[in-house]
């Protein structure tokens, strides 16, 4: 990997990084438990990109598929509270 795109991928890791600070925040002070579901989901999409990009600085495969199963984890999760929020039951 040449230099450039080393010190792209990393800049890129210390963005997501800093963006779950606000996600965070969001989740921890919502003002809804709709505004908290939608913090959690964007702090799980945040967290998958930090997983595919130290899988692409460590050149290992395997922890891509650790980004795809929380992803999948993530969309059931975010299904079940969803409903739970709408409905008051989760199944």
């Amino acid at each position: 990997m040449s230099d450039i795109v080393l010190t792209l991928v990393q800049v890129a890791l210390g963005i997501l990084v800093l963006l779950l600070i606000p996600c965070a925040y969001r989740a921890a002070i919502g003002p809804s438990p709709a505004d908290r579901l939608q913090a959690v989901e964007t702090s799980t999409t945040l967290l998958i990109g930090i997983i595919i990009l130290l899988a692409l600085l460590q050149g290992t495969a395997f922890i891509v598929d650790i980004g795809i199963a929380l992803a999948a984890f993530g969309f059931i999760a975010t299904l079940a509270i969803a409903r739970y929020l709408s409905e008051g039951r989760v199944f």
